[in-house]
């Protein structure tokens, strides 16, 4: 079945396609002419790079967000515009029946195919703490990217060891690119990662034919590229000195900013305010909570008390301060100008009254 079918077979229109594929390439930061580019790229059945991804030490929260999406059926877009061989979320096959599966796709599509990886990697004690078929997760990881065309890692344990690699962490889980080395490797970290950034990435290499460009952590700059608090829709109040103090106070009630309750949005670089979750319906933030960075590496640890704030994070403080402000303006100047001149000015505000006077009568007669 071609993708254009699956999409009428849900009941999106030509036009919401070619919306998604302007917001994709929004989230992108293409220009919205490569809109037309990416629905090629996407309804191309030619275009189909298989797909292996393996599972180690998560919670499967990448696997649902991407499942769960729907602009339009990003889970079934996909899984349908790649060709996914190993998934054990999804797939029907079970034991060995899905180790021949992958094996089949390892060594009939070296050099093409995508490896995505969810989940931390342990290697304490030989990597007995996660082990599939026999065998530890550490090897599967390292024979599965041999072949690999690139290596993704999506959300935070995959991509920085996450949760499991909190202290002490006791099994040495660490993140894919700690392990595997002469490989494009690509970082989606969160917790989980968005699905519509994991839809980008993909049309982006299917586009393309390459990885995007990415920050000091591999991650890619057209989510990474800005922190959190830049695009915060609370960041006006954080300026204006307005922040919540206690939970359910009026602050909170009126959406006011959340850095005292612990927000680590100043420190977290994510597209999350623009992205959103639930089909771009909210977000933590929007909802009330505080960023928690879990975009970022060791946020387990470096992050938290999640509920404490943030050692030195200045705020403006605009309504707070707006009267010292003026008052330190007016001190300036009159440093500048000497207290004489400032009084002269004031004496004689008759005269600039009567500038400003004949200014609007001129631009009376222009306008009749």
């Amino acid at each position: 079945m071609s993708l254009r079918q699956i999409l009428q077979s849900y009941d999106v229109s030509r036009r919401d396609f070619m919306k998604y594929c302007t917001a994709l390439s929004a989230t992108l930061a293409l220009p919205p002419a490569f809109a037309p580019q990416i629905a090629e790229a996407l309804e191309n059945e030619d275009n189909r790079p298989p797909v292996i991804w393996m599972e180690f030490q998560s919670c499967s929260g990448d696997s649902e967000s991407i499942l769960r999406s729907g602009r339009p059926k990003v889970g079934d877009l996909i899984l349908d515009v790649l060709s996914v061989d190993y998934m054990e979320v999804i797939m029907a096959a079970s034991g060995h029946l899905a180790e021949e599966a992958k094996e089949k796709t390892m060594e009939q599509y070296k050099g093409q195919y995508l490896l995505i990886i969810e989940g931390a990697i342990p290697v304490d004690d030989d990597g007995v703490y996660c082990c599939i078929a026999g065998d530890s997760a550490v090897n599967h990881l390292k024979k599965a990217a041999e072949g690999a065309a690139a290596v993704i890692a999506v959300g935070n344990c995959a991509c920085f060891g996450g949760i499991p690699a909190g202290y002490p962490n006791p099994t040495g889980a660490k993140g894919v690119q700690k392990i595997i080395s002469g490989k494009p490797i690509i970082n989606l970290s969160g917790c989980p990662a968005n699905s519509d950034n994991i839809t980008a990435l993909i049309v982006h290499y299917l586009v393309f034919g390459s990885l995007p460009a990415v920050d000091r952590h591999l991650r890619p700059k057209f989510a990474y590229g800005k922190r959190i608090h830049d695009n915060c829709e609370r960041r006006g109040h954080f300026d204006a000195g307005q922040f919540v103090e206690k939970w359910g106070d009026e602050g909170h009630r009126n959406g006011w900013c959340l850095y005292k309750m612990g927000c680590k949005g100043p420190e977290t670089f994510h597209n999350c305010p623009t992205l959103r979750f639930n089909d771009g319906l909210s977000w933590p933030v929007m909802a009330g909570h505080g960023c928690v960075g879990c975009a970022e590496p060791g946020f387990i640890d470096t992050m938290a008390p999640f509920y404490r704030r943030l050692p030195s994070v200045p705020g403006f403080g605009v309504e707070s301060t707006a009267t010292k402000l003026g008052l330190k303006i007016l001190g300036v100047s009159a440093a500048v100008f000497g207290v004489h001149g400032m009084i002269s000015f004031f004496r004689n505000k008759d005269i600039v009254q009567q500038v400003e006077s004949e200014h609007l009568d001129n631009e009376d007669k222009k306008e009749n």
